[in-house]
């Protein structure tokens, strides 16, 4: 008979459930039936049962639940993988055509055991008997294509009645049709199951030979229970060797990507604790060097005014505040697992402070807010204050002197923000410093992030406008 090999299979699950094992028979996924309670496992009162006990309880467990649990179950053969060394290496044509290699070795099998049963009878292929013979032992074969446990049971109970039909033969309890069947049964089932499977299989059909042999092999001199039951322990055995083998190797192909995503994830934490120590290096030193020279400054000059003292002031402050929030990013930077930092993020609470800030450099702003001021969620909270701060430090680079608006509106669904400023005033003894461009395509993510709107641009009379939408759904409101 032709050898029907499948290249991959799923490794055997340590608990499975009643449809819950997916396994790969001729490189396919196939569903299969499988137990939930793991192998062995104490039940309740089984405390003063001996372990022969609980192994015999087990062992007829798993009998049920592999051979008699919804034999008949509809598992149809998937088409046959062709991501394989050798099967990829082939034109496109002929890889659509091997995904049907494996139904087409079984349908062949078939067919030769319906031939092999017709010609095999008292009276080969010369009445219905014969013919009956031979469709008795393909179904079987065919059988397994869709439902690979009740093809087993089909060969068994196809076999007497083979034997019966054909009454003036010479084999007991197999016919040369029955037993080609019943071999390509086994092997198939077993390649589509797994081990334990094919074990209980082989107990069922040794079982059968006995009770054939004792029972009802009286008027036949020869009986090739023995060849059987030999033949398919060996065929059995390559296969449950096949099994082990594969699960063997996916368990090393597992551990394989373990290993590869502990190192990519360990090259990552290398790279971003790169990434911190160089922002250290550079950003944090030019600050601390700014903080430092806006502290010493106003000694450096005899009778400073007030005002020159009050920037210099705001310089340090805003440097020691620069300073902090680096350190604070730097650790999540370098932190492997991210944790919410101690420190409060700001909130709209603290946009008065941010305002004074702003005017402190030299930023003429008003505030003005509309509705019922409530609390919002941490998140809508901390965005609508990030765009304000970035709205105005626009403001103040790219239209110093210039008059800003900062208008914040509680409405029912949500909340609006509008920063506004005029044009720079002409002449202006402070140049703009455009930056690199960020700052919108910041604002504009945080919107995104929480499903809002944004409209940003020019003015009519030559200043800039900020507009956004932050909706706040009743289920925010309650969390808040």
């Amino acid at each position: 008979m032709a050898c029907v090999v499948p290249e991959t299979d799923a490794p055997e699950p340590v608990s499975a459930g009643t449809t819950g094992l997916t396994r790969s028979a001729y490189r396919v996924s196939v569903t299969e039936t499988t137990h939930q309670q793991p192998a062995g496992a104490p039940r309740a009162g089984d405390g003063h049962r001996s372990p022969e006990y609980r192994l015999a309880r087990n062992s007829l467990r798993g009998l049920r639940e592999d051979l008699f649990l919804d034999p008949f179950a509809y598992r149809p053969l998937p088409p046959r993988r062709t991501d394989g060394p050798f099967v990829r290496r082939l034109p496109e044509r002929m890889r659509s055509a091997a995904e049907r290699l494996p139904h087409v070795l079984v349908g062949g099998i078939a067919l030769l055991t319906l031939l092999i049963g017709a010609v095999s009878g008292s009276e080969p292929g010369g009445d219905a008997p014969a013919l009956l013979t031979g469709l008795l032992c393909a179904l079987p074969v065919a059988a397994t294509l869709t439902r690979p446990v009740g093809a087993f049971w089909l060969s068994i109970a196809a076999s007497p009645v083979t034997a019966l039909l054909n009454g003036g033969g010479y084999d007991w309890p197999w016919m040369p049709g029955a037993f080609v069947s019943h071999l390509t049964v086994l092997v198939v089932v077993a390649l589509r199951t797994r081990p334990r499977t094919a074990v209980w299989m082989w107990v069922v059909t040794a079982a059968y030979a006995v009770l054939a042999d004792v029972f009802m092999g009286g008027s036949y001199y020869y009986t090739n229970g023995g060849p059987m039951l030999i033949t398919s322990a060996f065929a059995l055995l390559v296969v449950c060797l096949w099994h082990v083998r594969h699960t063997a190797r996916q368990e090393v192909t597992a551990q394989q990507t373990v290993t590869e995503q502990e190192r990519s994830r360990r090259t990552l934490l290398e790279e971003r604790t790169t990434i911190a120590r160089e922002l250290h290096d550079v950003v944090a030193h030019h600050m601390s060097v700014v903080a430092i020279q806006a502290e010493a400054a106003p000694y450096r000059v005899e009778n400073p005014p007030p005002e020159l003292e009050r920037a210099f002031v705001t310089i340090r402050e805003n440097a020691v505040a620069a300073l902090t929030e680096l350190r604070r990013i730097l650790g999540v930077v370098r932190a492997e697992d991210y944790e919410a930092p101690d420190a409060p993020q700001p909130t709209l609470a603290d946009l008065d402070a941010l305002l004074v800030n702003v005017r402190d450099a030299g930023l003429t702003v008003e505030k003005a807010v509309t509705g019922a001021v409530r609390e919002l969620p941490q998140g809508v909270e901390l965005s609508a204050y990030r765009i304000v701060q970035e709205a105005l430090s626009n403001s103040l680079r790219h239209a110093p002197g210039a008059d800003a608006r900062v208008e914040i509106g509680y409405v029912l669904g949500g909340l609006g923000i509008r920063v506004v400023n005029g044009p720079m005033p002409e002449p202006s003894l402070v140049k703009p410093s455009p930056g690199a461009g960020h700052g919108i395509t910041g604002m504009r993510e945080r919107v995104a992030m929480l499903n809002g709107e944004m409209t940003a641009g020019p003015t009519e009379d030559g200043g800039y406008e900020v507009a956004v939408f932050l909706p706040v759904t009743a289920a925010d409101k309650g969390d808040a």
